[in-house]
């Protein structure tokens, strides 16, 4: 991969969660993913990568062909541009079969102006979406004032 002028690369190249079934994860990460803005951009036998261009976050099996098993305290988040995309990023994920780990809401016990939402996809692996809102903006949450994850 080459550098443009004046630009370093990322600190984190790439992030994999292990998975199960390909089928499934491919279904929950097109879904969530699409919403972010990012599309399956490699596949292999053993996994599909993730990215606007370059395959930045892996749903794969272990290279030990072990069943996978999610990590605690282990989370993936992903940035979003706008509280709506963290709320439609939370439903594609719910809609695509993952697990609610906290409705799209302000975290301030996080940062004044974190405003989240989390997920567990059918395997288990946390996955966030993050936009950073100024601290008294205005947002309708189905939910009311978010305090958890």
């Amino acid at each position: 991969m080459t550098e443009p002028t004046g630009t370093r690369p990322p600190l984190v190249s790439h992030v994999s969660v292990g998975v199960r079934d390909m089928t499934r994860a491919g279904r929950f990460y097109d879904a969530v993913m699409g919403v972010l803005g990012a599309r399956r951009v490699m596949e292999h036998p053993f996994g599909i990568g993730y990215g606007r261009t370059f395959p930045e976050f892996w749903a794969s099996r272990p290279h030990d062909n072990k069943d996978p098993a999610p990590g605690n305290g282990v989370h993936v988040c992903f940035t979003a541009p706008d509280p709506e995309t963290v709320a439609r990023f939370h439903q594609a994920g719910l809609d695509a079969g993952g697990f609610d780990e906290g409705a799209p809401g302000r975290r301030p016990h996080y940062a004044p102006g974190y405003y989240a939402a989390f997920l567990r996809d059918p395997d288990g692996n946390k996955i966030e979406a993050v936009c950073w809102i100024a601290a008294d903006t205005a947002i309708a949450s189905p939910t009311g004032p978010r305090t958890g994850s």
